[in-house]
């Protein structure tokens, strides 16, 4: 298991910013999971042999990071957010509706790779609660008419 040429280059890149390698982790591992999807147990092995740790110190940051997948990931990945703000606003009725919507539980991702579901802590955009993120949108004032539409426009 390796990056491609591209990828392999720009982790270089990554690690030539830092004093010591084991500094760029955080970076290497966003690459690695953009590279092969998510980071399984062998990548983790790779990453700590790109920056000279044991891989033991790359599960750490893995399981302390839940920004970083280590299963893979649906194509579309739909994190709701079930902050005190969304909370508030109505998010428990906002998840359950996606969650029937989608067919699946929280945490869990499509048999076709197609969708994950995650609720999550805070996404920071409380001004637009009820919120969630889809891939690396943000959406907010969320209605079931809303989740209904971006299903449509995400399917």
């Amino acid at each position: 298991m390796e990056f491609c040429k591209a990828a392999k280059t720009e982790c270089d890149k990554i690690i030539a910013k830092y004093p010591e390698k084991r500094a760029a982790m955080l970076p290497v591992l966003y690459l690695a999971e953009k590279e092969f999807g998510h980071i399984s147990p062998e990548v983790e092995k790779y990453v700590g042999k790109l920056l000279d740790v044991p891989p033991v110190k790359v599960h750490e940051v893995m399981t302390f990071y839940t920004l970083i997948a280590a299963k893979p990931r649906g194509k579309y990945h739909f994190q709701i957010c079930r902050g005190l703000s969304c909370d508030l606003k109505g998010c428990v009725k906002i998840i359950d509706y996606l969650s029937e919507k989608l067919g699946l539980s929280s945490d869990e991702t499509s048999d076709d790779l197609m969708y994950t579901f995650t609720p999550v802590e805070c996404l920071a955009a409380c001004e637009t609660a009820p919120m969630m993120q889809l891939n690396e949108d943000y959406y907010g004032n969320l209605t079931k008419e809303k989740i209904d539409d971006i299903l449509k426009e995400n399917s």
